[in-house]
C-alpha cells in the first residue's frame, strides 16, 4: 500500500498558538504541533502536510485542493466553524474525509462557540483535549481510510 498523506489544516489565529490565551489554548506553538504530528504520522506509517490560513477563502481553497491529493483532512477551522457555511459546503463538496478539531472544549465556552456549522460535514469531531486532539483525529482518519475498501485503478 502506498503511504497515505493527510492534510492538517488550521484556520484563523492558530498561528498564534503558544502566546494566544495560553490558559485556554496551552503553551505549545504551531511548530510544536507540527513536530508532534510528524512523529505521530511516522508511528502510524503515514505522512502529514500542514497549512494555516487566516483567510476564509484560502481555507476553502485548501479544502478544495485536497480532493485527489490527500486521504483525509484534520481541520481546526477556528471561529469559521461557527459561521462559515461556505467552508461547510466545501467540505461536503470535495468528499474527502475530515475530522474537525478544537483545542478547547467549545461546548463549555461562550454560547456562540457551542454550535459548529461545519461539523455536520465532518466525519467526526475532537474537542477539548488540547493539541492531543489532532493526534486522535489523525488516528481516526487513518483507521477510517484503511477500513475502506480500495478499488483497483
Amino acid at each position: 500500500m502506498a503511504t497515505e498523506t493527510f492534510l492538517v489544516l488550521n484556520g484563523p489565529n492558530l498561528n498564534l498558538l503558544g502566546t494566544r490565551e495560553p490558559e485556554i489554548y496551552g503553551t505549545e506553538t504551531l511548530s510544536d504541533l507540527q513536530a508532534r504530528m510528524h512523529k505521530r504520522a511516522k508511528d502510524l506509517r503515514c505522512a502529514v502536510e500542514f497549512r494555516q490560513e487566516n483567510d476564509e477563502g484560502h481555507l476553502i481553497e485548501a479544502v478544495q485542493s485536497a480532493q485527489g491529493r490527500y486521504s483525509g483532512i484534520v481541520c481546526n477551522p477556528g471561529a469559521y466553524a461557527h459561521y462559515s457555511y461556505a467552508l461547510a459546503d466545501a467540505i461536503t463538496a470535495v468528499g474527502v474525509p475530515l475530522v474537525e478539531v478544537h483545542i478547547s472544549n467549545t461546548f463549555a465556552r461562550e454560547e456562540f462557540r457551542r454550535r459548529s456549522v461545519t461539523a455536520p460535514s465532518a466525519l467526526g469531531i475532537v474537542a477539548g483535549l488540547g493539541i492531543t486532539g489532532y493526534e486522535l483525529a489523525l488516528e481516526a482518519l487513518v483507521g477510517y481510510v484503511l477500513a475502506k475498501p480500495h478499488l483497483p485503478g
